[in-house]
């Protein structure tokens, strides 16, 4: 990998994503990345560190509601090419019927051509119930 991330590799790891492509998701992170989750005890969800933990998390949702999806996808870098932004539109059905559609952004700090930190936001909106 280049000294640079791209807006093209950030859209690269969201169709890993939808992929749930451990390998091309995780091939943009820095071996001690930070992930801070969307929801958890803290007022910054849940810190994860290390790409192992990390990669974990990501297997453990796609697990959960195996037909999640990070759907129209858009990313942006800052000039000096240290902060990106990713925003989407997260669908997926919660193991008990129920969807979930909501909007969200990922705010990543990128180092040496890597990810370091990936911090997750998005709305919040009640869960569609099961037709």
């Amino acid at each position: 990998m280049s000294a640079t991330l791209t807006a093209n590799d950030l859209k690269a790891t969201f169709d890993a994503f939808n992929r749930h492509d451990i390998e091309g998701v995780m091939s943009h992170f820095a071996e001690d990345c930070v992930f801070f989750t969307v929801a958890g005890d803290h007022e910054f969800g849940n810190r994860i560190e290390g790409r192992d933990a990390i990669a974990k998390a990501f297997q453990n949702v796609w697990t959960t509601m195996p037909d999640v999806q990070w759907a129209d996808h858009s990313h942006f870098l800052s000039e000096d090419g240290t902060r990106g932004v990713s925003q989407w539109t997260f669908r997926a059905t919660n193991p008990d019927g129920t969807r979930t559609e909501v909007q969200g952004v990922d705010l990543f700090r990128i180092k040496d051509g890597h990810i370091v930190e990936k911090q997750a936001i998005r709305k919040q909106r009640p869960a569609i119930p099961v037709k």
